[in-house]
């Protein structure tokens, strides 16, 4: 009988804070195994030779991703080699933290609701037209701001169980075919590490349980599920056809797996269960199942693979006002949350705790096994569905008015540029945490082909843009009526930073002076702007680059081009894309149809603005602004965001 308390649990989680070390993961939470040795130099070592992603957070790591890449800008080279998950283990530790931290503080105390559909059983509830309707929940006047669902996740009795696979399986080579190919299926089989050639009744190498899965489409979520047995903590890791490594995952605490990422690319996949151990329960050829450094825990364990969102679905109804901030975070059987409208249209959807990303001031939940957030744009009924599971769960569902709303009356978001240079201590973008010095704007003119004269005109063209994006087209184009924000830079204001209501962008500097791989990074992702003294960075080195380099302005410039016009949009676009960060928004999909500001990185002439003469600053440039579009398949968010109304709504005149 497995004997894991909850204090062990918490225990576990501040061991991985103190690591500061996070696991790349394709689509979940990876939790680093706290049994071993604690990342001694080799571990590392063996760790980026096995592909597995890494990022120390307080320290530079071995592969220089030392940073929370959901808060960043990207170079076009990292794409690929920065997973948004690298910080995970850290993420989900804040998230919890964070829960904690909020419990001591009694923000968390809760209206209960319990689920009307009965125990076991499913079909109820399952879809946005059937969904239960929870009354009384809001920010109005005598209404219920935070709401606790008990519930319960029925299994279904459609998914065929499959004997458990012959040894030996332990490569892929050997892996067991599950048969599930393409989306919509789901099987169930069970199996023991232990009992293999390479088990530790055998020669002693590790025992390696594969298989298969073909043809998953890109983007389809495909949901693992191990429970353990016994003394095993089982370790999953899914490894592409080439045998390069999808993800790791290792929850400590509970010794079971419960994942569900979305497929990078179509293809064949091979998921390896074993035991923790030496060299993380991994072989170090998966396609050799005696490659393996050691047994490490042994036992049984149940397997369900599905590429549909489990069975049931448990959906809540509740009416928002325009401009409402709400967040929802689920515990104990419920592994995936999504928002959807009243026409069923998906706002987010997330099977991954990614509280640790938001403002440190910010009242949202986390600390469960997954969280979405949702600026409401307008009024009108929104949707909770809670999935991927079964048994009994409970979801956290809050609501809030915009941070700044609240604030005494006219107070106004002050969005300070700084060309000037400044130090800053980067620890505030999960990296190391020494003061960095970084450079002015003025540095980098010459690369550019300009001139200290040049200068004013290339600040005007900036601070030009930045307004555009933000206080002209959010007053035009968003949902809040209350919208204002003041823009103030560094050649015509003195420096404001520092005071309540004051976020900042410092435009220069470079990778090497902030230690950062990177164009620009911000502080946090803060849905309703609750920490108003936010910073960002717009690192000037690669913008300014010789061409030809994809993430160069020079490599976008042509005889006909209007230089400083050019330049000055985009800069002001890049510095727009960090505020929108820290008001609220996550990464776009960069290779979509739809130009977005926030598009991630990598795609940087849709960011600029590039027209199809592929040439900045001519005749048929695009404007590119916030808007609504789909999550970047890059990162573990399903849905569409509304970058326009989210970012409004964070900048709402006082109303105290």
């Amino acid at each position: 009988m497995r004997a894991r308390a909850h204090r062990h649990r918490l225990v576990s989680v501040l061991t991985v804070t103190l690591l500061s070390t996070a696991l790349s993961v394709a689509g979940s939470p990876a939790h680093a195994d706290q049994r071993t040795e604690q990342n001694p130099p080799d571990r590392i070592a063996q760790q980026i030779t096995d592909g597995l992603q890494l990022a120390q957070r307080g320290a530079a790591s071995p592969g220089g991703l030392n940073f929370d890449p959901s808060l960043a800008l990207l170079p076009a080279e990292a794409r690929g080699k920065v997973n948004f998950l690298q910080a995970d283990v850290d993420r989900g530790a804040r998230g919890k933290l964070r829960a904690a931290q909020r419990n001591l503080a009694g923000l968390a105390a809760a209206t209960p609701y319990t689920e009307k559909e009965a125990v076991g059983t499913l079909g109820a509830n399952d879809t946005v037209p059937t969904a239960e309707r929870i009354a009384g929940f809001g920010t109005g006047a005598r209404q219920n701001s935070a709401v606790g669902i008990a519930g319960d996740l029925a299994d279904d009795p459609n998914i065929p169980t499959l004997p458990a696979g012959s040894e030996d399986n332990g490569s892929i080579p050997l892996a067991f075919d599950t048969g599930v190919s393409g989306a919509r299926q789901a099987v169930r089989t069970t199996g023991v590490i232990g009992n293999g050639p390479h088990g530790s009744a055998g020669d002693g190498h590790g025992d390696f349980d594969f298989y298969k899965v073909s043809g998953v489409p890109s983007g389809v979520p495909l949901t693992i599920d191990v429970g353990a047995q016994g003394d095993l903590n089982a370790v999953a890791r899914l490894y592409d056809a080439n045998g390069g490594t999808v993800f790791w995952a290792d929850d400590p605490s509970s010794g079971n797996v419960s994942v569900s990422l979305a497929l990078p690319t179509t293809g064949d996949y091979y998921l390896m269960v074993s035991g923790s151990g030496p060299n993380i329960g991994s072989p170090t050829d998966p396609n050799d199942p005696a490659s393996g450094t050691g047994a490490g825990s042994e036992g049984a364990y149940s397997l369900k693979l599905s590429t549909q969102q489990g069975g049931d679905q448990d959906v809540y109804g509740v009416d928002l006002k325009a401009g409402d901030v709400v967040g929802a975070t689920v515990t104990g059987s419920g592994h995936h949350l999504s928002f959807y409208d009243a026409a069923g249209t998906e706002l987010m959807g997330s099977a991954l705790d990614a509280s640790g990303s938001y403002a440190s001031a910010s009242p949202l939940p986390g600390g469960g096994n997954s969280t979405v957030d949702l600026v409401a744009p307008r009024a009108g009924r929104y949707y909770l569905a809670v999935s991927n599971g079964v048994g009994a769960y409970r979801a956290e569902l809050e609501a809030y008015r915009p941070g700044t709303e609240v604030e005494r009356k006219g107070t106004v978001q002050t969005l300070f540029l700084d060309f000037d240079g400044a130090r800053v201590n980067t620890s505030i973008f999960g990296s190391g945490g020494a003061q960095h010095d970084l450079s002015p704007l003025s540095a980098f003119l010459p690369g550019w082909g300009l001139g200290p004269a040049d200068e004013n005109k290339v600040i005007d063209a900036v601070v030009a843009s930045v307004k555009e994006n933000i206080a002209t087209d959010l007053a035009k184009k968003g949902t809040d009526p209350h919208f204002a924000v003041r823009v103030l830079n560094s050649r015509d204001n003195p420096d404001p930073f520092g005071r309540p209501d004051v976020s900042r962008v410092v435009v220069g500097g470079t990778i090497a002076e902030s230690g950062i791989p990177t164009i620009g990074i911000s502080s946090s992702i803060d849905p309703g702007n609750y920490g108003h003294e936010d910073t960002a960075l717009v690192l000037l080195d690669l913008l300014s680059a010789a061409a030809p380099n994809p993430n160069s302005l020079n490599s976008y410039l042509g005889p006909q081009s209007d230089k400083i016009g050019f330049i000055g949009r985009g800069l002001g676009n890049i510095i727009t894309h960090e505020i929108g960060h820290y008001s609220g928004n996550w990464h776009t999909d960069q290779f979509d149809d739809t130009a977005n500001l926030m598009d991630q990185g990598g795609n940087i002439a849709q960011m600029l603005g590039i027209g199809a003469d592929g040439i900045g600053g001519t005749a048929d440039d695009v404007d590119v602004d916030f808007t609504t579009d789909s999550y970047t398949p890059q990162e573990p968010f399903t849905g569409f965001e509304d970058t326009l109304n989210t970012t409004a709504w964070g900048y709402s005149r006082g109303l105290g």
